[in-house]
């Protein structure tokens, strides 16, 4: 099984270092997400597209572990490829996008140098466009397709995610909710040897 360790915006594969090497997986990759689209549209629908190309090149079988936007497009894949995805770790997940925190998000970046972006892949007008085009995402309707063991997590001092991810284990069958202490929305960063941990325990009863 090829375990795949998606980042989220603003991350970069280098965060998930910490957690991986804690974990002491050998077979695992950590997409860079803005080099899947490099030349395509900056969009969420080119990079999904993307990703799931990425996914597909591997023969065997995936273990998710994706967190915010990489949480976002491991849900999406999962529920896509049902007969792929073996177990799904979701850390400060959404599954219908909070269109005013997107709002809210894109008018700070207006106002932020591109300076600011030039670590995280992504320059400023796609960091804008990207978040824009995941305004209308909804996959309330589709997370009953899901059936592979599914861990949620969020940081404890992450409230702007903590609802969603307490409703999408009430809706996943095979979905347990943990809450990492003392972490805030970057658990990979803030938590990565108790997060290693966490994963740990769900990849040995997952299996």
């Amino acid at each position: 099984m090829k375990h795949i360790f998606i980042h989220g915006l603003g991350q970069t594969p280098a965060s998930w270092d910490k957690t991986i090497n804690a974990l002491g997986v050998e077979d695992c990759t950590c997409p860079e997400l803005p080099a899947l689209i490099r030349d395509t549209d900056k969009t969420y629908q080119s990079l999904y597209s993307a990703f799931t190309a990425y996914c597909n090149d591997f023969n065997d079988d995936v273990a998710l572990c994706g967190l915010s936007l990489g949480a976002v497009l491991a849900l999406n894949y999962a529920i896509d490829n049902p007969e792929k995805v073996k177990s799904l770790a979701l850390i400060a997940p959404q599954y219908k996008m909070p269109k005013g925190m997107l709002r809210f998000q894109n008018i700070i970046f207006r106002f932020m140098p591109k300076s600011m972006f030039d670590e995280i892949g992504f320059a400023k007008n796609d960091y804008i466009s990207l978040c824009k085009s995941m305004m209308n995402l909804d996959f309330g309707d589709s997370l009953n397709r899901i059936a592979c063991p599914t861990l949620i997590l969020h940081g404890e001092k992450d409230n702007a995610n903590k609802k969603a991810a307490a409703e999408i284990a009430d809706i996943i069958k095979a979905a347990e909710l943990q809450v990492v202490s003392g972490a805030g929305h970057e658990v990979n960063i803030d938590a990565p040897e108790r997060l290693a941990e966490i994963i740990h325990t769900f990849t040995v009863t997952a299996e």
